[in-house]
């Protein structure tokens, strides 16, 4: 179905959602967000970007700019992302909200959610009450340590509504190569079952992998509800460096779009984009196998 990968080096964070029958992926620069829009999955990532926004050329959102995802809140397009000013001790979450009904933009910036500190790679958390979640990685002080995995309810689409809950640190073997991260969660809901799908281990090595956590019973702000799997996607001899997942579903299971590096140095620049099918098992479980090579 794909022939990856499906953007060339350097490429990451891949942000895949679907809206009346199209679907929209955002990807940046680290200066700019792009999107592109297709109506098959394997079509998408070869139609010609449209630049969303735009970095101011200086303040504290103006480099750095990652994880952008698209979310349709309450019948308007926002954007999430990560942001700074040079310095990555000083990076935030950054809302935009579109002007009109339309993904394109234009965008205006709703500023920052004030999670508490350093955070990264927010995403939205449904409850089936209607209810609103944020997700994101962050340290657990002012200064760098280890990246966890938070979770707070909403206000509204810019504001929390409650201080940050602790759902995980990297606490296991497979989550600390290198570094001790937890960073990209990804929300998977089937069959009354939600999982959050994370990238784990220091995502510049080819160590990093994807973590799952289950929830069974709906109550997301509790930690001891959440029971954490994996590795549940790693690498292979031809395949390795996985991380940030967007997930999709399909009649029969789903989809997964990643990125994954092209060489063994330590380092960003050689990540590209790429995605497979999944299945799912009796209970609803993602199963995703393992990562397919690129094509060649």
């Amino acid at each position: 179905m794909f022939a990856n990968p499906l953007l060339p080096a350097p490429s990451q964070d891949p942000w895949v959602t679907l809206h009346d029958g199209v679907y929209h992926a955002l990807v940046t620069d680290g200066r700019n967000i792009f999107l592109r829009r297709a109506p098959r999955p394997q079509d998408l990532f070869q139609q010609p970007a449209t630049t969303v926004w735009r970095a101011p050329h200086r303040g504290p959102a103006s480099r750095h700019l990652w994880a952008p995802e698209l979310h349709r809140l309450d019948g308007r397009w926002f954007i999430y992302y990560a942001a700074d000013d040079g310095r990555n001790r000083n990076h935030r979450l950054w809302v935009l909200e579109a002007t009109d009904d339309d993904p394109a933009g234009p965008y205006r910036s709703r500023g920052t959610i004030q999670t508490g500190g350093w955070s990264i790679d927010a995403t939205i958390l449904p409850a089936p009450n209607g209810q609103r979640f944020l997700l994101w990685s962050g340290w657990e002080g002012p200064d760098k340590g280890p990246q966890n995995l938070y979770v707070a309810s909403m206000r509204d689409p810019v504001t929390l509504a409650a201080a940050r809950v602790l759902l995980t640190r990297p606490d296991q073997p497979w989550e600390q190569h290198v570094a001790a991260v937890i960073e990209g969660p990804a929300v998977w809901q089937h069959n009354g079952l939600t999982c959050i799908v994370y990238s784990a281990s220091a995502s510049w090595t080819v160590h990093s992998c994807l973590g799952m956590l289950v929830n069974r019973d709906g109550d997301f702000l509790n930690p001891h509800s959440w029971i954490k799997m994996g590795p549940v996607f790693v690498r292979t001899q031809e395949t390795w460096g996985i991380g940030h997942c967007s997930l999709l579903p399909l009649d029969d299971g789903g989809m997964i779009f990643y990125h994954a590096k092209t060489r063994r140095a330590r380092g960003w620049r050689d990540r590209n984009i790429r995605a497979q099918t999944f299945t799912c098992d009796a209970e609803g479980l993602p199963r995703f196998g393992f990562p397919m090579p690129i094509q060649r």
